[in-house]
């Protein structure tokens, strides 16, 4: 079963330097079940890569403040030495859609303002076609700005790439996906899991600014 869990972020973080994901980008599609590749870089800001260190990548949808994990694609990968991954998309994991985005999540390395939570990077929004799945009615009020889980009382990190629950208490729940495989170039440990889907909220600031930043680099 998939937790949920609720994480609340500083806004100072929106202005801390994150691996910047050059795809997908807002003008890409993604297909369900056909090879895809996430890349980022070095945006030369302070925090490094390096510093950002092994990393868990997911695909995600939800809103601002809530956000539901949908497939690990790697949950251990060093992003200073590897600036690409390879996988499949799961179809099952939703429906037909431009409401996904990559996060990003630092194992070790914390919010320089916050450091009881992990550092976060965000692709822009994109679409996914030949999907089978849909959305949990949860994941479909969190997409429509609708969520009605309460904030944490007490700070947590966020979910762990076995789907194990934080200490905020649950708020909603689905159904898991099959696994599927994943590779990262040029050496990077990239396990195959499918992960339970994980609601964290984030802060509105950081993600907003996130996907703003990288979509308008989409653009030009």
């Amino acid at each position: 079963m998939f937790s949920s869990t609720l994480v609340v972020l500083s806004l100072a973080a929106a202005t801390m330097a994150v691996p910047f994901i050059t795809s997908p980008t807002a003008a890409m599609t993604f297909s369900g079940g056909k090879p895809a590749s996430i890349n980022w870089q070095d945006d030369g800001k302070a925090p490094s890569l390096k510093d950002f260190g092994i990393s868990r990548v997911s695909i995600y949808a939800g809103n601002a403040q809530q956000q539901t994990s949908l497939q690990l694609i790697t949950d251990n990968v060093d992003v200073s030495t590897t600036s690409s991954i390879q996988f499949t998309p799961n179809a099952q994991i939703g429906p037909n859609s431009g409401e996904y985005f990559i996060r990003i999540e630092s194992v070790n390395f914390k919010d320089p303002a916050q450091p009881q939570f992990p550092a976060l990077a965000f692709s822009a929004k994109f679409k996914m076609d030949n999907m089978s799945g849909q959305f949990s009615p949860a994941v479909q009020a969190q997409i429509n700005g609708q969520s009605t889980a309460p904030l944490a009382s007490q700070p947590t990190s966020a979910p762990g790439a076995s789907g194990s629950s934080s200490s905020a208490s649950p708020t909603s729940s689905a159904s898991s996906a099959p696994a599927s495989r994943a590779s990262a170039s040029p050496s990077a440990s990239a396990s195959a899991n499918s992960n339970g889907a994980a609601s964290v909220g984030v802060s509105s600031a950081k993600f907003l600014a996130a996907i703003l930043a990288v979509a308008a680099v989409a653009l030009f």
